[in-house]
């Protein structure tokens, strides 16, 4: 798991929550996979075990993880949901980033160009996005 950013503003259960999520949906976790218990977590990271168990109830009230008792954790079948949900996020973002941009001066039609330009050469070098 990544390590914890403090200089992130975010409190640690949000950043636990969305390591596991961007796992789940990359498939690095997979449908049944069991979740490290959460004395592990919170050792291998440093943090409060009630940290990790607030972080994975949060999971499971977003329906990305299921508890069998007296087993752990384990992930759900919720590729499909996470991919919604981060789509979501996404178009959020965009489009504060647009309102942003307009409430500034740049055209919306001028913006747009500008990052088709930047995909356009990003997909051509095979390079990640930037």
């Amino acid at each position: 798991m990544k390590l914890i950013d403090y200089q992130d503003s975010r409190p640690i259960y949000e950043q636990i929550v969305e390591n596991f999520k961007m796992q789940i949906f990359k498939g690095i976790l997979q449908p049944d996979d069991q979740m490290p218990s959460v004395r592990s977590l919170s050792m291998e990271l440093s943090t409060n075990p009630n940290t990790v168990q607030k972080a994975y109830a949060e999971l499971e009230r977003q329906g990305f993880i299921y508890t069998v008792k007296g087993r752990g954790n384990f992930v759900k079948d919720s590729t499909g949901l996470l991919k919604d949900n981060k789509k979501e996020e996404l178009i959020k973002a965009v489009v504060d980033l647009f309102v942003e941009a307009k409430e500034i001066g740049i055209p919306l039609e001028e913006l747009v160009n500008e990052i088709k330009l930047r995909l356009g050469e990003n997909m051509q070098s095979g390079g990640e996005l930037t």
